[in-house]
């Protein structure tokens, strides 16, 4: 078999085919990986809800000791402070949607005993039925109170976005910091409501995270099948292509007879059947 048999293979139209799966394998292996970057952000995410979430409260002196303390391992720990609701200063947090519908996030800041102020989630509420604003908002507790709230990391802060008076668009520490003129503000982590000692209507609290590692595996694994796909159609093109053109190749002839004899050897398909019904039946010219 000469070598110029497959001289075809090296022409414009197929090189431009390999790279075209060239090019194809390489985002298939970005998106893989990224798919896999996702699937063991999910599986700590999980270890360390898992850890944290149903821990005995600490105080949060322990937890947070610099008032910048924070680490994403802390994330979902109960922290207790003892103080009172600067009522006050009580914002909400707008475009917060849950369980499908637009809301609020109540956020009220809470001044310990020693004069540091922590910022307290007391659940989301829904957008009103007439307006853009709560119909209600539920107060916090007045006077000295014991809270637990769950950690959480000061959001990002997102340039240009603007809330009206009252609210606030993302929950960014230092912001409040400034918002409320103190250098006692807690800008590392703010908490979630866990429960608190003097009764009080809240908002819907945060429920407990799903321990899911969602679709990322077999997403990533299905980046790679594609890859393998297109690799495989590639190479059966030119093979197609090669036995059209050297049909009278002893070896082609032979792959083709070997072929024709595994088709005769294996059991007839559904399609196989319905084709020999469809020639079967004679046809009107």
């Amino acid at each position: 078999m000469s070598a110029g048999r497959w001289g075809f293979a090296f022409t414009r139209r197929w090189v431009g085919y390999f790279a075209v799966l060239v090019v194809f394998a390489v985002a298939c292996g970005f998106l893989s990986h990224w798919q896999f970057e996702r699937r063991e952000e999910k599986v700590v995410e999980n270890a360390r809800i898992t850890a944290n979430y149903d821990r005995e409260p600490v105080p949060i002196d322990d937890a947070l000791p610099t008032l910048a303390s924070y680490d994403a391992s802390q994330e979902w720990t109960p922290v207790q402070l003892r103080g009172e609701y600067l009522v006050d200063e009580q914002v909400l947090a707008r475009a917060r949607p849950f369980g499908g519908y637009p809301g609020f996030e109540i956020l009220t800041p809470f001044r310990t005993d020693d004069g540091r102020v922590f910022i307290v989630d007391r659940g989301w509420i829904p957008t009103g039925s007439t307006q853009d604003y709560p119909d209600a908002v539920p107060a916090p507790p007045e006077g000295p109170v014991v809270v637990v709230a769950r950690l959480k990391p000061s959001e990002a802060q997102i340039p240009g976005r603007s809330a009206p008076e009252g609210q606030i668009a993302t929950i960014h520490l230092p912001t409040f910091a400034e918002r409320l003129g103190a250098d006692r503000v807690y800008t590392g982590a703010y908490g979630l409501l866990a429960a608190e000692s003097v009764p009080a209507e809240t908002g819907s609290l945060t429920p407990r995270p799903e321990l899911t590692e969602g679709n990322h595996l077999s997403y990533a694994f299905q980046w790679i099948i594609f890859a393998i796909i297109a690799a495989t159609g590639l190479v059966l093109g030119i093979r197609n292509e090669y036995r059209h053109r050297n049909a009278d190749d002893p070896k082609v002839r032979e792959a083709r007879r070997r072929e024709a004899e595994r088709r005769k050897r294996r059991r007839p398909t559904d399609s196989d059947i319905e084709d020999e019904l469809l020639d079967s039946v004679p046809h009107e010219r």
